[in-house]
This record gives C-alpha cells, structure tokens and sequence, in this order.
C-alpha cells in the first residue's frame, strides 16, 4: 500500500472513524437540538432561527482555512478538536437544568459549531495529504458511509436513547445523558486518533498571516471569475430552497400533539422513523444515483435528479393532511422522502465538484462551493419557524411544495461551462 504520508497507517483503520466524528456535531446541531429545545418547552420559531443561525461557522469555514496551514499538523487540529467538542458538549449538558438553559446550551453550540467547521477543514485535509490520489477514489465511499452511520447513531439510536430515558428520568436529565454521550464519543475518538490518526503533512505553503491573507484573497478573486459564476451560486443556494424550509420543521411537526397539527410522535418513535430508516434510504439512494449519473453524464441526468430531491417532499404535505396514526406509513413516507433526497443530494455535490471546483484552487473552490450550499441551508431554515407558526403545519407543508419551483427553474436554466484542459482531473 502507498500513501503520501509517512505514517503508513491502513485507511480503513482511521477514515471511517475521522470522518463519523464529522458528522455527530452536525447532526447534532442541525438535527437533534430542535427536537431536544422542542421537548424542553422552546417555540417552533425560536428554535427554528436560533439553531440555524449557530450553524454559521460552516458556511464561513473556508475563511480561516488557510491560516490552519500555518500551525502544526492537520493531525494536531483533527485531535484537538475531536477533545474540544467532547469537552463542549459535557459542559452543554450541564447548562440545561438551569434556568437561562436555552442562551446557555446555544452559545455552547455555537462553539460546537465553530470547533466543528475547524474540525472539517482538518479531517478533509488529512485525507487529501496522506492518501494517494488512487486512495482517495478507493475510500471515498467509506468517508460518505461514516458520515451517514454518525446520522444513523445521532438520529436514531440517541434519540430514541433519549426517548427512553424521558420515561424514566425526565426530559431534562434524559437530554443531558445523550450529550454526554456525544462529548464521550468524541472524546474516545480523540484518544483513538492520537494513535492512528496520520499526521497529514505539516503545512508549507503558506508561512505569514500576510501570505495566508494573500493566498485567501487569490482564492476569492479566482471563484468569482469563473465562467458562470454567478448561474452556479443561485444554483447552489436554491437547490435547496425547499428542503431548507422543511428540514427544521419535520421533527418538530412529528413531534407536536394531534390537536396542535402534528403526529404526537414520542422521541422515541422519532428515532426510530426518521433517524434509522430515513438514513439507510438516504445511503441508498446516494448510491444508485451515482451509478444513475455515471451512465447517463452530469448535463444529461441534473433535471432528473432534481426532481427526484424535491418531488418528494409532497409526502410531508400528505402526512399533515391525513395525519396517520400507523408508523408503518409515517416511516414508509420518510423512506420515499429520504430516498429522493439521498438520489438528488448527488446533482448537488456533482455539479460542485465538476462545475464549481475545477481550477487553480480546487479544493478551496469546492469548500467555497460548500459555504455558499451552508448559507443557501441556513436562511430559509432560519424563517421556516416563524412561517409554520403563520400558517400552521397543513398549510406550511403545501407551500413547502411551491418552494421547490426555484430549484426546478435554476436547474433547468443554469448553463455548463466547458472547464478547460489544465482543469480537468487527470
């Protein structure tokens, strides 16, 4: 086996793990935290607003990437973050039977963030420097079902965990167990990495906070001036117009009594639901679109793709309309919803990767892509609380459906720019 690193570490003894601690604080705050503030007594609007809101720090992440290359190894950051999230996370637990718990556990989350997004540039950076551009390919597919099992274990298992405990401790100590099953988690993976964990090279490149500046600002200029630009950041930011909206609002709608509009889901019905089997379907889903596209090429396969990533999105508006007591159909309509997800989520990745990122600064561009693809997530997630109080959930579900008419428009609108030969992969 060849890597480009010198500690010749097998991939598979570390990637799956680097890559499922990306993902749990993620989740975490995207996911988990509304349903734990929702059972905790917050509104829909505020936690719709405030827990979008601390997420920022991906969408900003590709700012201070390039002054990470200027201490340490990508290891140390990988590491230290990793004990930085376990201790951040220990300390979110013990906000939450205070009384001024929700400022509190946000401002810890908005660390958590912060250190997560850093975490990011680090893990990703590792894989690029120590593995061999044939390695990369190899275990590209481990790295994605890492992140999706820290969503599996995230949604599913330490929800419905906090679901049983609600039962027998009470919310409160119920959700301060599960976070200190996050911050251990972390923790231990640190301790792991220490070990196994290849340094990534130490950074070169860039040797001053002038030449990091420098370098970031050639970055930003080489983006803006690619061909099409501007068509492929509204493609980005409304790709997911609709599924920002309803990301937010699903579990908390799930959640929420009968005689309020929701399904009067317990936690952990929740779990089971929407954490374990809405992310296998997503897998799925991820993994048949990629052969989908891979015979049918990008340009040819984006409108199909698309529709498969919005479409389903009607399965919400049926389940808020009907409101079924059977979990055999609320979970059937969170696997279709998923599966199209996890089907169409590859048109966007691919056409950041094969439209956005070519060029000088490609994995910059690709992280800048990402950032924009964080912002686009973050705004409309930021408004759905307020929208859902405005119209209930029946209605908000319906106009979910004519948010998705801008990801059609742009995606049969925006134009393929022919990268040139110095751009292309070899």
């Amino acid at each position: 086996m060849s890597t480009k690193d010198s500690n010749q570490v097998y991939p598979a003894r570390w990637v799956p793990t680097v890559f499922f601690a990306e993902g749990l604080p993620f989740v975490a705050i995207a996911m988990v935290s509304s349903l734990m503030y929702k059972n905790m007594g917050i509104a829909d609007a505020q936690i719709a607003f405030w827990t979008s809101l601390v997420m920022l720090p991906w969408t900003l992440k590709p700012l201070w990437g390039p002054l990470l290359e200027m201490f340490k190894t990508k290891k140390h950051f990988v590491v230290a973050t990793e004990f930085i999230g376990g201790v951040s996370f220990g300390l979110l637990a013990f906000t939450l039977p205070l009384e001024g718990f929700f400022k509190y556990s946000l401002a810890l989350f908005a660390i958590i963030a912060f250190n997560g997004a850093t975490h990011d540039i680090a893990a990703d950076g590792v894989y690029i420097n120590a593995l061999t551009p044939k390695l990369q390919d190899q275990f590209v597919g481990w790295l994605g079902a890492a992140y999706n099992i820290a969503k599996v274990f995230t949604q599913g298992v330490l929800v419905y965990l906090a679901g049983q405990l609600e039962i027998t401790v009470g919310i409160v100590y119920a959700w301060m167990i599960v976070m200190g099953v996050f911050g251990c988690t972390l923790v231990l993976l640190g301790l792991y990495h220490i070990r196994f964990l290849p340094s990534g090279g130490a950074a070169t490149t860039v040797t001053s906070l002038r030449e990091g500046f420098t370098t970031l600002g050639d970055v930003v200029r080489t983006f803006f001036q690619k061909k099409y630009i501007v068509w492929g950041i509204l493609f980005i930011i409304l790709y997911r117009f609709a599924e920002g909206q309803a990301i937010k609002i699903v579990p908390l709608f799930f959640k929420a009594a009968r005689e309020h509009g929701g399904l009067g889901l317990t936690t952990s019905e929740i779990g089971i639901v929407y954490g374990t089997f809405g992310a296998v379907a997503f897998v799925v889903g991820s993994i048949l679109a990629g052969y989908f596209t891979a015979g049918r090429g990008l340009r040819k396969s984006l409108f199909i793709l698309c529709c498969f990533f919005n479409i389903p999105f009607a399965v919400y508006t049926f389940l808020a309309i009907s409101t079924p007591t059977s979990l055999w159909v609320i979970g059937g309509a969170v696997v279709f919803e998923y599966f199209g997800y996890g089907f169409g989520f590859v048109g966007l990745t691919l056409f950041m990767m094969q439209q956005i990122a070519p060029g000088k600064y490609k994995m910059a561009h690709y992280a800048f892509a990402t950032g924009i693809m964080s912002l686009g997530m973050m705004i409309p997630s930021m408004l759905s609380g307020v929208i859902s109080d405005w119209l209930g959930y029946k209605t908000f579900f319906i106009w979910v459906l004519f948010a998705t008419i801008p990801s059609f428009l742009m995606t049969a609108l925006v134009p393929f720019r022919e990268t040139e030969p110095e751009e292309k992969t070899p």
